[in-house]
């Protein structure tokens, strides 16, 4: 899990006053960069209860559907030239204003200030994160693949905690199918929650 938002404070003051209707993004599409595509997708990083209601936002910031319920969903990537090849590849997600302080932080790399634990949802999956803190910001793909420490996620929701050390007790291990510790022992620590799918991006990590 990789956040690069460009405009990360416009997310923050967001000032929602409008609905739309929520349906399940593609995970294949030949249309990765219409307006009306993007607002599908984005907005179905997270359930309807919440997507439906959200603001979404491009990769730099802008605004393209206003919400009513204070959550943005937005790309975690910029969108290539030829547009998203499919939802997996927006890297998406949606948070409320609690979870992008998480964000910002960690794009900035400053100690996350929140007043309680964020969640944030990414239904469509995530494009691949090496789980080593020695690679919080990037690192070589092949070598962490080598190394058993690089995880393209399915379907999950996140838990980015005030207090880190309430989860310092859970498995660092993204194999056993449970909730499992992301960049253990630094301000960004979180707990990444797998859904049904989680494992369908790399198979091969699946519990045995």
């Amino acid at each position: 899990m990789k956040f690069k938002f460009v405009s990360l404070i416009a997310f923050l003051f967001v000032i929602n006053v409008s609905a739309g209707h929520h349906e399940h993004g593609d995970h294949h599409t030949k249309d990765g960069k219409s307006k009306e595509w993007l607002i599908k997708t984005l907005s179905t990083a997270a359930p309807s209860f919440i997507g439906d209601f959200a603001s979404v936002a491009t990769y730099d910031g802008k605004v393209i559907k206003e919400g009513t319920n204070g959550w943005t969903c937005s790309p975690g990537r910029p969108m290539p030239k030829e547009g998203y090849k499919d939802a997996q590849d927006t890297n998406a997600s949606c948070a409320d204003i609690e979870g992008f302080k998480w964000v910002e932080a960690y794009v900035n790399g400053t100690q996350p200030d929140m007043k309680r634990d964020a969640y944030i949802w990414m239904l469509h999956g995530d494009v691949g994160e090496d789980n080593r803190v020695s690679s919080l910001y990037g690192g070589n793909k092949e070598n962490a693949i080598k190394m058993n420490h690089f995880i393209e996620s399915g379907p999950h929701l996140m838990l980015m905690p005030k207090d880190t050390k309430t989860i310092e007790n859970f498995t660092t291990d993204f194999t056993t199918g449970e909730p499992y510790q992301m960049f253990k022992g630094t301000p960004y620590a979180h707990l990444m929650i797998p859904f049904e799918g989680y494992y369908m991006f790399q198979p091969e990590a699946a519990p045995k």
